[in-house]
This record gives C-alpha cells, structure tokens and sequence, in this order.
C-alpha cells in the first residue's frame, strides 16, 4: 500500500491505497463532479502534495508543491499513464520519479510573511499547550488545528489570533509531533486498541474512537451509529482522548442497546477480551455500572491526515 490520503472532487477520501487504486483513481477523473483528485502524503506535510485535473477530451493538467512557494510545478500531459506513473513515484518518493515530463514553475506570487503574534506570554502558554494536546491526541487534522489555534483566545471583543498565524503554529506543532514519530519502532498503542475496536465492531458491538466531546452527548448520540443487528456499543470521547494524552489510561463507555444490565456486563466482557488479546491492559470489575480504564497506555498515536 501507497503511504498517502487520495481526495476527490467528489468528496471521495481513500486511505493507503494500492498502486492498482490510484491508477484507478486517475482513470475515472474527466466527468463532471469528478474531475480531479488531491494526494497527500501520511502524515499531511505542510504544502507538500501533488494533483491531477482533467476534463474529458483534454489534456492532464499535472501538478506537485514541494514546500515553498518557489517549488510549485505544473506539467501538461496528453494521457492517464504518464499522469499514473508520476504519482505512483510521488508517493513512493523514488528517486527522479519527474522525469520525462516538461515541468513549468506555476507563478504563486508574492508570499504574505505571518506576523508574530502578540499575545502576554501566559495566553501564548496556553494557546500552545492546548493545540499540542489535541495534536498529540493524533484525531485532528493540521486544518482542525489550525481552526482551534485561531479560535481558542476568542471572546466577544477580541480575536487575537489571524488564520495565518494560527497555521504557522498549527503547521509547527505539526512537524515537531512528524519528527517524533518518525522514531518510533513497532505497532503503538492506540494502534492496538483499533485492532480490537475492529475486532468488537465486527462482532456486533457499535465501537468508536474518540466520539463526541463528552458523556452525555456520546450517550445521546452512539445508538445512531450502530447497524440494526449491533447488540452494544464501546467508545470513548475527546475528553477521554485528552486524559490518555495526560497519561492518566483510557476511559471506555459501553453498554447494550436492550438497556439491560446483563448484556451491559457482556459487552463489558467481550471488550476486556479484545483488549487483552491485542496486549493492552484493562481495569474493570465487572461491575456493568463502571467504565473499564484501559492503563498503563503509552499513547503515541500516528499521524494521519
């Protein structure tokens, strides 16, 4: 599989696709609602991407941003193989995968510099320490960040923080967390909770990773998530995904759908199963009254999009 995120006009977002998918993806291009496609590399690096436009009965208009204003190129060409065998290489980031086509600099112009901004240093703390914990949390997006980075310090007479300067910071923040992880050996934590929640969901349990902002509104909203055969349902919210972070374990809600305590205490069982096949420690009682705390949890989770 490809190391890259593929969106669509359409509104299409295929993760890690195979060779075989792309070029898929780039011969369906040409309709109307379906006439380009966005590849970015996992994770999203900051204006780095490639791009393909076409219409039907005209040429590929091929494009790739490495970084800098100054390093946005753009290259004609008359057919879908060209097109496929340039982002193939893209994404594999092989050695001279441009060459063989005529690339023109697309002229950007000028490049707005950010301003610093001007926050009391405490406000500036603040900003920063919240934008990490969501980033380190490893479900945002850098346009997420970037939207929470802008809006965090809001009140009703003052927005100290521009759309530019809350994504340098984001985009910053952003890299650091690439670096680290870039070090990082083996299959992580939360990826073996996703493990298990895929093994739950698949037998009939709704399990969701970090859904809604909190209890009541995960309570009011997971029995819409779950298919008509589902028996139950595990999940956890963002304000379970920020004690992770912390370091203080995972805190899982479950429940079944019939609102009886047995099946509440099966699901209970079944989801303390599947965590302990994939390695990771869960605390619980059996009580179907009390949440199973998944820890000690070393969260490092990856970077996606």
């Amino acid at each position: 599989m490809l190391e890259i995120v593929v969106k669509t006009e359409n509104r299409g977002r295929h993760v890690r696709v195979s060779a075989e998918d792309l070029a898929g993806l780039v011969r369906r291009i040409g309709g109307d609602g379906d006439r380009f496609l966005v590849v970015q590399r996992i994770p999203d690096l900051p204006d780095a991407f490639a791009q393909v436009w076409h219409e039907a009965g005209d040429d590929y208009t091929l494009e790739y941003r490495d970084g800098a204003a100054d390093r946005h190129f753009q290259a004609l060409v008359d057919g879908p193989g060209a097109v496929i065998a340039a982002l193939t290489g893209w994404a594999r980031q092989e050695a001279g995968w441009e060459s063989g086509l005529a690339w023109s600099l697309l002229d950007m112009g000028p490049v707005r510099e950010v301003p610093p901004l001007d926050l009391e240093e405490d406000e500036r703390v603040e900003l920063e320490k919240r934008v990490r914990e969501v980033l380190v949390g490893g479900y945002a997006s850098r346009a997420e960040l970037t939207e929470l980075a802008e809006e965090y310090l809001v009140t009703e007479d003052r927005r100290p923080v521009s759309r530019e300067q809350a994504q340098a910071l984001a985009d910053r923040l952003w890299l650091e967390r690439v670096t680290e992880q870039a070090a990082w050996q083996g299959e992580t934590d939360p990826e073996r909770l996703t493990r298990a929640f895929t093994v739950l969901q698949e037998a009939g349990i709704t399990a969701r990773e970090n859904f809604t902002c909190c209890r009541s509104c995960g309570q009011a909203e997971i029995g819409g998530e779950g298919g008509p055969d589902a028996r139950g349902f595990v999940y956890f919210h963002s304000q379970c995904t920020d004690s992770a972070v912390a370091g203080h374990g995972l805190m899982l809600l479950y429940g079944g759908f019939d609102g009886s305590s047995e099946t509440t205490a099966a699901i209970g069982h079944e989801t303390v199963a599947a965590l302990e096949a994939v390695g990771l420690p869960a605390e619980w009682d059996g009580d179907p009254d009390r949440t199973i705390t998944v820890t000690p949890l070393d969260w490092r989770r990856r970077l996606i999009d």
